[in-house]
């Protein structure tokens, strides 16, 4: 007798980890930049703390200051 499988819940996103999943996609890739410079980010710790600064920004928890 199979046991029946269960049925699998589809995992929702949320924006903030959408965004980080997207910034360290072109980490990977070798297409992150630092801030406005053209300086391609090679440490992955620094590509983790980027990706967290831009989902913070997304959720809005630490908005941008305009200036």
């Amino acid at each position: 007798m199979k046991k029946a499988k269960k049925a699998s819940k589809k995992k929702t996103l949320t924006p903030a980890q959408k965004k980080v999943a997207e910034v360290m996609h072109e980490f990977k890739e070798g297409e992150l930049h630092s801030g406005k410079s053209d300086t391609i980010v090679t440490d992955r710790k620094q590509a983790i703390a980027i990706a967290l600064s831009e989902a913070s920004e997304v959720e809005g928890e630490n908005p941008k200051k305009d200036e």
